[in-house]
């Protein structure tokens, strides 16, 4: 039998998203596999994360390919992108807690280019005038990080309903970042 490698992934992104220390027999369980069928298309738990990573990575680009985060207003792409994201907010909140991802200089360049793409959304709203100047685009990137992990967290708990999750990242974080007239 054929091991479809993605639908392993996402198995395994599902189970690492509600329980980040699941043991490699509990993926194996709940992609349905073997351990050994899981360890020779994984040959470990960094080998795995690192094909999560591949994974969020690629799903970040589409994305933000998809937000068309360089047309119209910067906050209208702001919405378009969180939107486009909230599929793979779940997989982006596991990625965001491991460490060895983003330690020394091994991390991956797919984040450097997501990162910039961000970066350049927010720096094009601040020079169009609409985001506040005195916050940096980097920052603005962790920000919108952090709050997409956030949001991701407060679903999974049940704490936050699915159908707000956009909607609460959008208005915290341009809340915070909309440039305020000066009265």
């Amino acid at each position: 039998m054929a091991v479809d490698r993605e639908q392993v992934l996402r198995s395994a992104a599902t189970l690492l998203t509600r329980n980040s220390t699941a043991t490699m027999d509990e993926v194996a369980r709940a992609a349905g596999l073997s351990r050994a069928t899981l360890h020779r298309h994984f040959a470990g738990r960094d080998a795995l994360v690192r094909a999560l990573e591949a994974l969020g990575i690629a799903e970040c680009e589409a994305a933000l390919a998809a937000a068309r985060t360089d047309e119209g207003p910067a906050a209208d792409a702001v919405r378009r992108l969180v939107r486009e994201m909230e599929p793979s907010a779940a997989l982006l909140a596991f990625l965001y807690t491991e460490n060895q991802l983003f330690e020394g200089e091994e991390q991956n360049e797919g984040w450097a280019r997501i990162d910039a793409g961000l970066t350049e959304l927010f720096r094009r709203g601040q020079e169009g005038g609409e985001f506040r100047i005195d916050l940096t685009p980097a920052w603005l990137t962790e920000a919108l990080y952090g709050l997409l992990a956030s949001g991701a967290w407060a679903v999974a708990e049940g704490r936050v309903a699915r159908n707000d999750f956009t909607h609460m990242i959008v208005e915290l974080l341009l809340g915070g970042a909309l440039r305020r007239e000066e009265p």
